[in-house]
């Protein structure tokens, strides 16, 4: 299967949106266990070979790191859930009058541990989508696909979301190499002797990377009037004022009746502005990306999934947030669950990833920079 057969890098990133989106209508632990298995097994059968592809993991531990932090955080610095199940009693440390509502130590409840890992796993879920959109869209395509408005912001957010996915890249291949001579790659010995051949690497990017993009003109802008300037920022800032207004509804119970309509009215302006604003960087695409039915099924189940959850969240809200106090089991609510299974759909619809075209990958500059000791 042909490289330009894939999906549009968008399409993946709306459909993890959607995911995320979903994760935030509820604290309900099983529900959020399914979302995470769904864009697992997504990610399984449709990542590719490529080294930026390889960041899922990392994004698994750093979700599991945050409720790691945040049943700490209740546990050390308490927690406003009343409760009667104490796990233990911590030595409680006094604080002055200028601190009252904040304690160090002190009982320990079952309720408001609970009620943290519900809390911090709402968060970890939202994580995780971001990590399944950064191992199956590929920042270059993706940059490719931006408008032209977006380019000069897309260059840098695209880099920033690289440097990750290089830097485990970079260190999974050093600590083969170290295995492989018979050195240590372990502990704090192993670790400093990876660190500065991956910061040397990362630096050579950098040059490259800073090289290509003088060799190429970015930054380069067109001449365009006054007017038109003023009429694009206006448009932008409004666009984007009621983008974040509408999220704000669709996130809230209270502004779930003008949340849709504002974020529609201001993505429509958003976009005025962007085209408008596309004038100053004149650039051209060589084969771009085509949004075509894969593309839209993909964005289509991720958009369903999460306005079928907020659907669910407003008709059963104790189903999608179960209490605390008292302590009760979280149900299953069926069909919820039916709708989160829809995040499936692009395992099915989307053509395979492409094989990879050297079986032994180049080794990198990092990897050469390490000296025999």
């Amino acid at each position: 299967m042909r490289e330009r057969a894939a999906v549009h890098p968008g399409a993946w990133w709306l459909w993890a949106l959607g995911l995320g989106t979903a994760a935030t209508r509820t604290t309900n632990p099983l529900l959020l266990g399914l979302l995470v298995a769904v864009s697992g097994y997504v990610v399984a059968a449709r990542r590719p070979d490529a080294p930026w592809a390889r960041s899922y993991g990392a994004f698994v531990r750093l979700a599991l790191a945050v409720i790691a932090v945040r049943v700490l955080f209740a546990v050390v610095l308490g927690s406003p859930i009343p409760g009667t199940h104490i796990l233990l009693t911590l030595p409680e440390v006094p604080l002055p009058d200028w601190a009252k509502g904040i304690r160090l130590g002190g009982r320990v409840t079952a309720e408001g541990v609970l009620f943290a890992a519900y809390d911090g796993a709402k968060l970890a879920a939202l994580l995780i989508c971001v990590g399944a959109a950064n191992a199956l869209a590929s920042p270059s395509r993706l940059l490719k696909a931006l408008p032209g408005a977006l380019y000069e912001t897309g260059v840098a957010v695209v880099v920033a979301l690289t440097f990750a996915p290089n830097l485990i890249a970079d260190v999974h291949r050093l600590r083969a190499a170290r295995r492989l001579r018979g050195r240590p790659d372990r502990g704090v010995r192993g670790l400093l002797h990876v660190g500065l051949p991956v910061l040397e690497g990362a630096l050579e990017r950098s040059v490259a990377l800073a090289a290509a993009m003088d060799s190429r003109g970015y930054g380069r802008t067109a001449r365009v009037p006054a007017a038109v300037r003023r009429t694009t920022a206006a448009l932008t800032l409004a666009g984007l004022l009621g983008v974040c207004a509408g999220t704000y509804g669709l996130l809230t119970a209270e502004g779930a009746g003008y949340g849709m309509p504002v974020l529609l009215a201001g993505v429509a302006v958003a976009l005025a502005g962007l085209r408008l604003g596309g004038r100053r960087t004149p650039r051209t695409r060589y084969r771009p990306d085509r949004w075509g039915p894969p593309a839209w099924l993909v964005a289509g189940s991720g958009a369903a999934v999460a306005a079928l959850l907020a659907l669910a969240a407003d008709r059963d809200p104790a189903a999608l947030r179960p209490g605390v106090v008292p302590l009760v089991a979280p149900e299953f609510p069926l069909w919820p669950a039916a709708a989160v299974l829809l995040g499936l759909l692009p395992a099915f619809v989307t053509p395979p990833p492409s094989p990879p075209s050297s079986p032994v990958p180049s080794p990198s500059p990092a990897v050469a920079a390490e000296e025999p000791q």
